[in-house]
């Protein structure tokens, strides 16, 4: 951690909590600055704000008063998930006090290398497999997971030595609050339309997930998807070098399938077919990683090697394993219907029973139709089990059921299920109607699972 006296007794504010404001509370107070925390959840349920105050770190909870700006505070770190809607927020730009995010402290501190990735699909995916891909067949553990994959980065940063790196998950909330941060080579896997409510707009949010090569210069390495024409265009605009990826051109530089292979150049690396976790959307993120893995001088061998062997990420179409011949895979993360389109594309040539259903936000499943047709069943829970039963009667799907949770949807689903049939889990809605999260969502459905197989054995 580099020793830096930029915050030595300067007024911060750490707006919102969580495990990011926490981190960057403590990394401040370390730093020396006088912090304040402030956080909307009350003191007396606020574990977090209580621990920080035992440290000697001010804190206010309960609201978020704009009365606290009037404290001459210099800069203000706020959690990526506060919009700048906030009034507090609102008031701070009208006083042209500086707002960033943890991850721009992170990066002030850090003595290792970044590596950045963002994107609206792949993400946790892609970033995890470049760190598996980098530390395969190592003793010395080069790189480390860090940011919106759930290790906040100035954590990390802290304890990350000049060799080491940084592979590091970037949220559009995040990058909304980056001045220097700059990224040795960074990812964008895909931007498809989302976070509307947080962003305004479409337009707002690609540029929120540009920024991600503000600081670029013609050393670092900009690696963008090729199949979208707006990255495309957008790659004109950075002073990064650029690489692509592809599934559906052939390239000389960068990452591309061809003939069912994943190649880099001209050289092969590896079968499709040989991938660990299945899906179009997992081969565009396979290929983003071995552009990684190649600039960071990783050989084929270990790159096909970690990649075969990799079986996906929890919660995000996760395997969990076969069972009295079926397969399960827990996609609980496919918050959204193109989430669980991209889920589906995975499984063309097999049986699959459906589990959906969650956060009803309004829209219909109308553009889930097409991808649904020809599967076996669909169990549904949540407040759009009916919406979604339409588009389910629309995509001709003789079975469609309905129950409470994902906890009951699961033995329905094996009682419709045969050898060698899939069910997955994909619910292309938010969690929020039912549990506080995605992940929640996940392990009851790994749990239920488990339970299947306790019972039957």
């Amino acid at each position: 951690m580099k020793d830096i006296t930029t915050y030595k007794n300067q007024k911060i504010l750490v707006l919102g909590l969580a495990k990011s404001g926490v981190s960057a509370a403590k990394l401040l107070h370390q730093l020396g600055a006088f912090v304040t925390v402030n956080d909307a959840k009350p003191f007396e349920e606020n574990s977090e704000a209580q621990e920080l105050l035992a440290l000697g770190i001010k804190v206010v909870t309960g609201s978020h008063p704009i009365e606290l700006l009037e404290e001459g505070f210099v800069k203000i770190v706020k959690n990526p998930g506060i919009p700048y809607t906030n009034p507090i927020l609102e008031k701070a730009i009208e006083k042209n006090i500086p707002i960033i995010t943890e991850v721009e402290l992170a990066y002030q501190i850090s003595e290792a290398l970044f590596f950045g990735i963002t994107g609206t699909n792949g993400k946790t995916t892609t970033t995890t497999m470049i760190a598996e891909i980098i530390n395969h067949g190592s003793e010395k553990k080069k790189a480390k997971l860090a940011g919106n994959i759930g290790f906040p980065a100035s954590t990390v940063a802290q304890n990350a030595a000049g060799e080491e790196i940084l592979v590091t998950e970037l949220s559009s909330f995040q990058l909304m609050g980056i001045q220097t941060f700059r990224p040795k080579i960074a990812v964008i896997t895909n931007i498809y339309e989302a976070h509307l409510d947080y962003h305004g707009s479409r337009a707002a949010y690609v540029e929120a997930k540009w920024r991600l090569q503000k600081n670029m210069t013609e050393e670092d390495t900009l690696v963008l998807n090729g199949n979208q024409p707006e990255l495309v265009t957008l790659s004109k605009q950075t002073k990064a070098r650029v690489l692509f990826f592809s599934t559906t051109k052939e390239l000389t530089e960068g990452a591309c399938l061809k003939s069912g292979s994943l190649y880099y150049g001209s050289e092969k690396i590896m079968d499709a077919s040989e991938l660990g976790v299945p899906g179009e959307h997992n081969v565009e993120n396979a290929l983003a990683a071995i552009i990684v893995a190649k600039l960071e001088g990783c050989q084929n061998e270990d790159i096909k090697q970690s990649l075969a062997h990799f079986s996906g990420v929890p919660h995000r179409t996760q395997y969990l394993g076969v069972y009295a011949g079926r397969k399960f895979y827990n996609d609980s993360k496919a918050t959204n219907i193109l989430a669980t389109e991209k889920a589906l594309s995975g499984f063309e040539n097999e049986k699959v029973i459906l589990l959906a259903g969650g956060l009803d936000r309004g829209n219909d499943f109308d553009a889930l139709v097409p991808f649904i047709k020809g599967i076996k069943a669909i169990i549904l829970f949540g407040e759009t089990k009916e919406k979604v039963a339409k588009a389910a009667k629309k995509a001709g799907i003789s079975t469609i059921l309905f129950t409470e949770d994902v906890t009951s949807a699961l033995p329905l689903a094996f009682a419709q299920s045969q050898n060698e049939d899939s069910i997955l889990l994909s619910p292309a809605c938010a969690s929020w109607d039912q549990y506080p999260s995605f992940e929640v969502r996940g392990e009851k459905f790994i749990e239920a699972f488990q339970k299947i197989k306790e019972v039957r054995e």
